[in-house]
């Protein structure tokens, strides 16, 4: 069959050999495997460019803001403890939802809120070219290898911090998958401890209740982010002991969240306070546990959001 004329430039383009076309691997030679660009390998330099900065700054504060105090009714709290820290800072916060992001971008204060990349899942947010230009323009995502330890990620993130960059992390590594915290791995204290700048705890509270890991569509509720007071690893702390400092700080924020200041900070100093990965035993136990800890914050009543 005679294919139609308007094709045959594409069919004598095909035609073309090399110089006009990349060169065929000759056989008994084994071809050169192909150059990733997708994953960790995924470049995010442009995203950092004045372009695409201004771009995610204006999606940051207009819809962003708007669907953040929709949906979640943030309460933020101690930005005060901020007020003496200078420079980039690893920002190290729980993870039980999808909106934790946007709700932390909403959230940081400046001058570091435009000046912030976040470190996210490699194989999650750039497994597709599609995924891997969203990520990295709207949230300003850099790619995290979770699955295996890679200095890779970890050498790119110190250097993007040591270049004045801020930096977000969820140090459980992935969503909760009851409600409950999962334990903190060493990846923010190692950067701490690589690039000398602090870490800053934070707790956020009732994202789970909006779009918990497994649902698709959001519900309205309330929410509130727990800023601690920066950290900085002590001469005698390896990164693993640091990061159970850390973990303990958030740990820490999420009692005072619950009950209040005074008496949080005292259970705190005697180390004593309630653990972010809930009571041990049986499934319905934690689910009871859970329940029991969020029904003060799901007794807030409803305000109009604070833009």
């Amino acid at each position: 069959m005679k294919l139609p004329s308007a094709l045959s430039p594409v069919r004598r383009y095909r035609a073309l050999g090399f110089p006009y076309r990349a060169p065929s691997t000759p056989r008994g030679v084994e071809p050169a495997p192909r150059e990733k660009t997708t994953g960790a390998h995924y470049d995010t330099s442009w995203a950092r460019r004045l372009p695409a900065r201004m771009a995610r700054a204006a999606i940051v504060d207009g819809p962003m803001r708007l669907v953040v105090s929709g949906l979640a009714a943030p309460d933020r709290r101690g930005q005060d403890r901020l007020g003496a820290l200078e420079g980039p800072a690893i920002f190290a916060a729980n993870h039980h939802s999808h909106l934790d992001t946007p709700l932390l971008l909403t959230s940081i204060p400046e001058p570091w809120r435009h000046k912030l990349i976040v470190g996210a899942a490699a194989d999650y947010f750039f497994g597709t070219r599609v995924t891997s230009v969203l990520s990295s323009l709207v949230i300003g995502a850099v790619p995290i290898e979770r699955s295996k330890v890679s200095r890779r990620s970890a050498d790119q993130a110190a250097e993007l911090v040591n270049d004045g960059w801020s930096l977000l992390l969820f140090p459980e590594g992935g969503r909760s998958p009851d409600g409950w915290g999962q334990p903190f791995r060493g990846g923010a204290a190692y950067l701490a401890q690589k690039t000398g700048r602090p870490v800053v705890p934070i707790h956020l509270e009732g994202t789970g209740r909006i779009l918990r890991k497994g649902r698709s569509l959001p519900r309205a509720s309330t929410t509130s982010v727990t800023f601690g007071r920066p950290l900085s690893p002590r001469d005698d702390e390896n990164a693993t002991r640091f990061a159970a400092r850390v973990e303990a700080e958030v740990a820490a924020l999420a009692d005072e969240a619950s009950s209040d200041w005074y008496r949080a900070r005292l259970r705190a100093h005697a180390g004593e306070s309630p653990g972010l990965t809930g009571p041990d035993g049986g499934q319905w136990r934690r689910a009871w546990a859970l329940g029991d800890r969020s029904r003060s914050a799901k007794r807030r009543t409803r305000r109009w959001p604070d833009i």
